[in-house]
């Protein structure tokens, strides 16, 4: 059985930025869309283009994943993928730097 505490397997490597800023947004985004849901779901949808409805309210959740997506992507979020991003940089700096082996003062004996 596996222990629902155990650490996660290393991931083989370092993630490159560009990974790093795509989990970071994404990430943004669920952030966003979770802050958002409250504000669609309070709004009168009867007043709405599409006339409101039970088939309206089925797919609200998917325009505001899409709105918070398309925020987070875009840089018109709230500034989280930013800062999300740069924890990420320093802990896999941290990582990388620990995982160096530093010589001991018999190893640098000639």
């Amino acid at each position: 059985m596996m222990n629902a505490l155990a650490p996660m397997p290393p991931t083989g490597g370092t993630q490159t930025p560009a990974r790093m800023r795509q989990a970071a947004q994404s990430f943004e985004a669920q952030v966003l869309a979770q802050l958002l849901q409250p504000a669609f779901a309070a709004a009168d949808s009867s007043r709405s283009p599409f006339g409101g409805g039970s088939a309206e309210a089925q797919w609200r959740p998917m325009l505001v994943e899409a709105f918070s997506a398309s925020a987070a992507r875009g840089g018109r979020g709230i500034g989280l993928a930013d800062m999300v991003l740069r924890h990420m940089l320093r802990v896999q700096e941290a990582a990388q730097r620990s995982q160096t082996p530093t010589p001991t003062p018999e190893e640098n004996r000639p």
